[in-house]
């Protein structure tokens, strides 16, 4: 188990994607983004598995979470700066994690 504080150490905000391009580098379907999570932190990139539920056309302007502060991790040709959210649906495809009302950008979880 972890503790409250532990938790508390994982920043998770809010951001909205600015750009979504096609990642056909990676070993399974994804999407390479540009995330803005607002003044504070900035534009950020991010590698997720999002093409089984999402175009790429439908994703640039949608709000999501994010983690901000794990080490950047390269995938493939791709530094990923931030951990797209999502959950698995019933086959393991990622469904994102989005807040339910417009919200400011930078937001974090708590």
């Amino acid at each position: 188990m972890i503790t409250f504080a532990d938790f508390e150490r994982v920043d998770i905000r809010v951001g909205r994607i600015v750009r979504a391009e096609p990642f056909p580098e990676a070993r399974k379907p994804a999407y390479r983004l540009q995330i803005d999570f607002g003044p504070e932190i900035g534009i950020r990139k991010s590698s997720a598995q999002l093409a089984t539920h999402y175009r790429l056309d439908e994703l640039e302007g949608r709000l999501v979470l994010g983690v901000v502060n794990f080490p950047p991790r390269q995938i493939g040709p791709f530094m990923s700066e931030v951990l797209t959210l999502g959950v698995p649906d019933e086959q393991g495809a990622v469904v994102l994690v989005v807040p339910d009302a417009r919200v400011p950008l930078g937001g974090k979880l708590f």
